[in-house]
């Protein structure tokens, strides 16, 4: 029997349109002096990845009258070069380039008739640098069976190269194991409807699911994506009191605009270690900060009492660790347990004192810390690689359940490792998340800290947020701002 997608995935699928494209992204920037990452190389770490990953070789295909959720079903066909694919920048290419390149790419749906997700190797970039661009569905990746595809490219060995990929590495594989997976006949439309038939008689309640998804958005499962329930009412009555701040809302349009920004964790220690508050909390703060700047620059009136609502979907704390310790910034691996987390938490952009933005957000974390969705993540801390993909794409899935109004802004804050990390000889700079953005919203921001620094994605509604790249300036602007409260 064919593994059917659960409510929440197939709901993914169901309310996914082109100004609401329900994938993910990550974006790793490599220095690479000795040309060792060219194409064949990544294409041959790919492949070797996924012998242990089958869903990235499945696509999804629909049950004939949508009598049950939809199934996953091997990829006969599949071809590895259609997925990772080759890109390059008119040389030297700056960061600019860069951006409006990955804007472009994760502004495109995915093609439902493959498996749902793509890499992309960008070339031509300044400083004997290279990039690569991850994209995968949130259908796609669960944490526990499937993690982003993102997280298995790095590793900790500098030395460690798969090599050219064999003749055949571009052409379908076959069935017989000879690439190092086999895979099954996809079952015939009749098949689907009497697997769908018994899986209704064995669990009635699926079909009411099913039928549900037609009439309803992501919220109606969200306790599925989660696993609990735990939590959804209070977020849900939170959501009932908006904030009262001024950010922008509009009907999200098809294209994005992307922008970064590159930060030292040093500052970010020295705040948390002056001012007692956590590594996330300086995160909110310094984007409160950025906020208020931006909104004043646009000449809105912000008042003493404004709020922006921000869901804050991943929360990373290390459980032997209290709020005010190194907040969770180890590498995932650490022996101790971890969880995902998701609350709503209102950031006082109206407060001129960087100091008191810093402690009303402190205060206003932890008042909510058991509100929201969890997410079980304890098998995160036995996977190897480079997780923040992996949690970043959860924690996308986690926002994704609240309503349009419960929030004007999602941040995604995701600690990474501290230690150099390599995609096949060539040293791993930076990573940036492109996170999604919500129905309704038109900015979403990411956060990765990784060997001592903390990169921002912004990933903003090309229509709506043309001067997205002013933010840039104001995060970095509150930041010093808090650095110079802690001195």
């Amino acid at each position: 029997m064919a593994d059917r997608l659960d409510a929440a995935d197939a709901a993914f699928l169901q309310v996914e349109d082109a100004g609401a494209p329900q994938h993910t992204g990550t974006l790793a920037i490599c220095h690479d002096p000795d040309g060792l990452l060219d194409y064949a190389e990544l294409v041959a770490r790919v492949r070797r990845h996924l012998t242990t990953a089958p869903r990235y070789r499945q696509v999804v295909r629909q049950v004939p009258g949508r009598l049950a959720n939809p199934v996953w079903v091997d990829d006969r066909s599949f071809d590895v070069s259609y997925h990772v694919r080759r890109s390059a920048l008119t040389r030297p290419g700056g960061d600019q380039q860069l951006r409006e390149l990955v804007a472009r790419i994760m502004s495109r749906p995915l093609d439902r008739g493959r498996p749902l997700w793509e890499m992309y190797l960008v070339e031509g970039l300044s400083d004997d640098r290279v990039a690569i661009l991850s994209k995968s569905h949130h259908a796609l990746v669960d944490g526990v069976r499937t993690v982003d595809i993102g997280q298995l490219v790095p590793d900790a060995d500098p030395c460690v190269r798969d090599g050219p990929p064999p003749d055949h590495a571009s052409r379908p594989p076959d069935t017989h194991g000879g690439d190092g997976w086999r895979t099954t006949a996809a079952p015939s439309s009749l098949g689907l409807v009497v697997d769908a038939l018994v899986d209704v008689a064995r669990r009635p309640g699926q079909a009411v699911e099913a039928v549900r998804l037609g009439v309803t958005d992501v919220r109606g499962t969200a306790g599925r994506i989660a696993g609990t329930a735990v939590g959804l009412a209070s977020a849900v009555r939170a959501a009932a009191r908006p904030g009262n701040g001024s950010p922008p809302r509009a009907r999200t349009g098809a294209q994005r605009l992307f922008t970064t920004v590159d930060t030292s964790l040093a500052d970010y220690r020295r705040v948390r270690s002056a001012l007692d508050a956590s590594i996330n909390d300086v995160v909110l703060a310094t984007v409160t900060g950025a906020l208020r700047s931006w909104l004043q620059a646009r000449g809105e009136l912000v008042a003493t009492d404004a709020t922006v609502r921000a869901v804050v979907p991943v929360s990373v704390q290390d459980d032997t660790e209290p709020a005010t310790g190194n907040g969770g910034l180890r590498p995932v691996g650490s022996p101790s347990g971890r969880t995902v987390s998701s609350y709503l938490v209102d950031l006082p952009v109206g407060e001129p004192s960087p100091t008191m933005r810093l402690h009303q957000v402190g205060y206003a974390t932890r008042a909510h810390k058991d509100t929201g969705l969890a997410v079980a993540a304890g098998t995160l801390v036995r996977l190897s690689g480079f997780a923040p993909p992996t949690l970043h794409a959860l924690g996308a899935r986690v926002a994704s359940t609240l309503t349009q109004r419960a929030s004007h802004l999602v941040i995604s804050n995701v600690p990474g490792s501290q230690s150099t990390l390599y995609v096949a000889g060539a040293r791993m700079l930076r990573s940036y998340p492109v996170a999604p953005i919500p129905p309704g919203q038109v900015l979403s921001i990411g956060v990765t800290s990784y060997d001592g620094g903390v990169y921002y994605g912004l990933y903003a509604d090309r229509d709506t947020m043309a001067n997205v790249d002013v933010m840039e300036q104001c995060i970095l602007d509150s930041l010093s701002e808090l650095v110079e409260a802690a001195r």
